[in-house]
């Protein structure tokens, strides 16, 4: 498997202005910044296109999915689909988002340059193997170009059971990304990229967290530097 250490930065910040502030102050540690439309109070694309450098994931994350979200769904893939006209490097949609929302999508898909990414969160619980491997070939049968995969951990075993979906995903030859929330999970979201894995998450700050166990980019950082990666 191929180890390497890319790492996305979530940013939620109420304001465009706010967001793109702490977007510029980080962008030096980041291989991808995630623009959490969900967060933002007015959401827009074109200001973070037109001033960062760095590939941005667009994201705007429904309620029913753990996200800030809670209006209309049209109005939500709206500016997703904007995302996508302009050409950004990855939007993300929700696996269990409605049909609908899927088939717009695609067809948006077609004219441009921008890259899927189908994600699946499980905030309770770790489902069983069979389960997440079924979830993870929906996502490659669905036409995803990377699949997400994020559950929660309770011990070890869940943790196990999350990391060698990367196995599965090497014999598919699909972009996973994949770790689990929770304390128990943080060693995942550690080890995710050295066994495969496509991209871990991770904060500007203690402050900044945007999910239950995530670490800062400083300290993932550091973390591969003493591992001697």
């Amino acid at each position: 498997m191929n180890s390497h250490l890319r790492i996305c930065i979530s940013i939620g910040r109420a304001s465009i202005d706010d967001a793109l502030a702490v977007a510029d102050s980080v962008a030096a540690d980041a291989d991808v910044l995630e623009i959490r439309l969900d967060y933002l109070k007015v959401p827009a694309v074109s200001p973070f296109l037109t001033t960062l450098k760095t590939p941005l994931l667009f994201t705007n994350r429904a309620a029913w999915e753990g996200g800030e979200f809670t209006g209309d769904e049209e109005q939500r893939l709206g500016t997703l689909l904007e995302a996508v006209a302009e050409n950004a490097s990855y939007v993300d949609l929700e696996l269990l988002a409605p049909d609908e929302s899927h088939r717009k999508m695609y067809t948006a898909l077609q004219q441009s340059s921008t890259k899927l990414l189908l994600s699946w969160h499980n905030f309770k619980e770790t489902p069983s193997r069979e389960e997440l491997m079924g979830r993870m070939a929906l996502m490659q049968d669905m036409g995803a170009d990377i699949g997400k995969i994020i559950t929660t951990a309770h011990d070890h075993h869940d943790v196990l059971r999350v990391l060698q979906l990367l196995e599965g995903a090497e014999q598919l030859d699909f972009p996973l990304i994949t770790f689990c929330m929770g304390k128990a999970g943080v060693v995942s979201r550690v080890a995710t990229c050295e066994l495969g894995g496509y991209m871990t998450y991770c904060a500007m700050s203690e402050a900044e967290l945007t999910a239950p166990g995530q670490l800062t980019a400083g300290s993932m950082r550091q973390i591969h530097s003493l591992m001697g990666v």
